[in-house]
This record gives structure tokens, C-alpha cells and sequence, in this order.
């Protein structure tokens, strides 16, 4: 029954954002590239590594943190459908198992992410380098730590390998993540700030 559990889950992260309607906020041309880009190949292919590796032990990164800084939250969700329709195709993933993957690697851990983003805004202090470590890092590795700890409790694992080595596989697959979403956060705020709907020079630019 844990499929039914995960179509909820996704269904209620849909039936909260498309009443958002957030596409609203995108400019003329649509979103920027590099949100088409991480939705149609980067993500899928994270999702996929470990069975295009075919490799059990692989453990599969997330990505749906920098997802979320990029295009927040509503516009997350609705981008995690393609995602995890990509992921199915490339991965040959019956529905249940690519709906697992939509929830617990997309859905939480962009859901856990906005939570702790919104804490970091809360109560640090509003600077560059608290958005890039506070929100492109650590937030990012807490978020990939519990999904994964939590899916983990759920569904349980292989049979060959204990809760614990897997567990560690989950932890360190959750710091990739966070050195991924940490590089590009930092890149795109020097650069491309405007690839993050999630940041503002106003709130985060020292006066």
C-alpha cells in the first residue's frame, strides 16, 4: 500500500500548488533555460544513475533542492511531473517505482528544503553567503539526510545490504547533492541571479 500512500502525497503537493497558479510570475519568453535544462536531462539522469549504472549500492541524488531555489516551490512541483515521467522512460521504471522516486527524491526534499529555507530567512542574518551555505548547502543536506532516512523507514531496503550501510549511502549521496546545489547556487548568484526565483540582491546584498 505504500504506492497509494505516495499518490496522496503527490496529489496533495499538486492540489496546493496548481491553485497557486504560479506560472503567472514567469517572464514573457517562459522560464529560463537552465530550469527547462535541470527538469528534462540533469534530474532524470540523477534519478536514473543506478540503473543505467545497474548497480543496487548506487544511490540516486536529488537535485529538487536546486529545483526549488531556481523556480520555487509551486513551479517545483509542477516541474517534478516531467521529471519523474523522464525518469520512468530512461530507467524503465514500472508507474509505483517512478511515483516513489516523484515523492520521496522530488517531493519531500524540495517540501523539507522550503521549510529550512524558510527558517535560515527567519532567523539568520539576511547576507549573500548565508543564502549560498544556509539555503545552497546546508539546507540542502539536511533536506536529502531526512528524505532519504524517511523513505528509508517507509519502504525499507535490500536485502543484501543493512539499514545502516544504506543509510550511510543515503547521507553521503545527500552531500554530492549539496555541494551540486551549493556550486551552481553560488555560480548562478555571481552571475545569473536571476535564474533563482528564490533570491533578491534587496534581501540578501549587505547595504
Amino acid at each position: 500500500m505504500h504506492w497509494l500512500l505516495n499518490l496522496l502525497l503527490a496529489l496533495a503537493a499538486l492540489g496546493i500548488a496548481l491553485p497557486l497558479r504560479p506560472w503567472r510570475g514567469l517572464p514573457p519568453g517562459g522560464p529560463p533555460w537552465p530550469w527547462l535544462a535541470w527538469c528534462v536531462a540533469g534530474m532524470p539522469l540523477l534519478w536514473s544513475a543506478d540503473r543505467l549504472a545497474q548497480s543496487a549500492v548506487l544511490q540516486p541524488l536529488s537535485g529538487a533542492c536546486l529545483l526549488l531555489l531556481m523556480a520555487g516551490w509551486p513551479l517545483a512541483v509542477l516541474g517534478l511531473v516531467p521529471v519523474t515521467l523522464l525518469t520512468a522512460w530512461l530507467a524503465d521504471l514500472s508507474w509505483a517505482e517512478a511515483l516513489q522516486r516523484g515523492v520521496w527524491l522530488g517531493l519531500l526534499p524540495a517540501t523539507l528544503a522550503l521549510g529550512l529555507g524558510a527558517g535560515v530567512r527567519r532567523w539568520l542574518p539576511q547576507h549573500l553567503m548565508v543564502y549560498i551555505l544556509g539555503r545552497g548547502f546546508f539546507a540542502t543536506l539536511l533536506a536529502g539526510t531526512l528524505s532519504g532516512a524517511a523513505a528509508l523507514a517507509l519502504h525499507g531496503g535490500m536485502a543484501s545490504l543493512s539499514e545502516a550501510d544504506l543509510m550511510l549511502g543515503r547521507w553521503l549521496s545527500a552531500w554530492g547533492d549539496a555541494f551540486i546545489t551549493g556550486m551552481f547556487t553560488a555560480i548562478f548568484v555571481a552571475f545569473r541571479p536571476q535564474w533563482l526565483a528564490t533570491y533578491s540582491d534587496r534581501l540578501y546584498l549587505p547595504r
